[in-house]
């Protein structure tokens, strides 16, 4: 414990590789569940972190299945099933918790005063978007670091319709997790192969990568759009 705590460094948070090596699955998942719902997780790595689980999609899966003594086949498709399986019902049980949580202190908010970082007609308009673009907001958010955190919150303030939320929360989890797992192996896979380039040495480029991917575009919509 005391090496553990000697060598570590605050910024090892944001690195996926950390969890990895750290918690293995169990961690994944709470990371992925805290990321998708909680407040204090919009700065873990979701997007990287399962990009990096489906490169490691083998060894993560049999740690799992060897704490419970279960005697699997190590096979590529039920590796990525088993993965996928569990971390899209952590990411649902994510948004579910954030949406819980929005709705509970939401009735709270249209009373609070009036200030510079909050107005009420600020809350108006969210739950007008909400109620026009709300499914579509709730699965979009999930490709998107920071807006994935508290999309779900925002709903369950503005109270989106409950059977709305439940349905595209399923279906931007599925998206979300699906993609980022089969991209990690799969281009891990064709990449090696391809150009010998094996990106389990070089991890850094993969996190720069999907962090260009994932803010750019919405920076440049942001900056080259006007928004009502």
């Amino acid at each position: 414990m005391t090496i553990l705590l000697d060598t570590f460094h605050w910024s090892q948070l944001l690195q996926p590789q950390y969890y990895i090596n750290n918690g293995g699955l169990w961690l994944l998942l709470f990371v992925v569940f805290a990321e998708t719902g909680l407040f204090f997780g919009f700065f873990l790595p979701g997007d990287s972190l399962l990009f990096v689980a489906g490169i490691y999609s083998d060894t993560l899966v049999a740690k799992f299945i060897a704490i419970f003594g279960l005697n699997l086949p190590q096979n590529l498709w039920l590796d990525l099933f088993i993965l996928f399986a569990l971390i899209t019902v952590a990411g649902i049980l994510g948004n579910t918790v954030g949406y819980m949580i929005g709705k509970k202190v939401g009735p709270a908010m249209y009373d609070w005063k009036e200030n510079i970082f909050f107005k009420k007609k600020y809350l108006m308009q969210a739950q007008e978007f909400y109620e026009k673009h709300g499914g579509g907001a709730i699965v979009i958010a999930r490709f998107i670091p920071i807006v994935r955190t508290f999309a779900p919150i925002v709903a369950g303030i503005v109270k989106m319709d409950k059977q709305k939320f439940v349905y595209f929360n399923i279906i931007g989890s599925i998206a979300w997790v699906g993609s980022m797992l089969c991209a990690g192996h799969f281009l891990q896979a064709w990449i090696l192969d391809r150009f010998q380039f094996d990106l389990k040495k070089h991890l850094e480029v993969i996190v720069i990568g999907i962090v260009l991917v994932t803010t750019v575009p919405v920076i440049l919509k942001v900056l080259t759009h006007k928004t009502k």
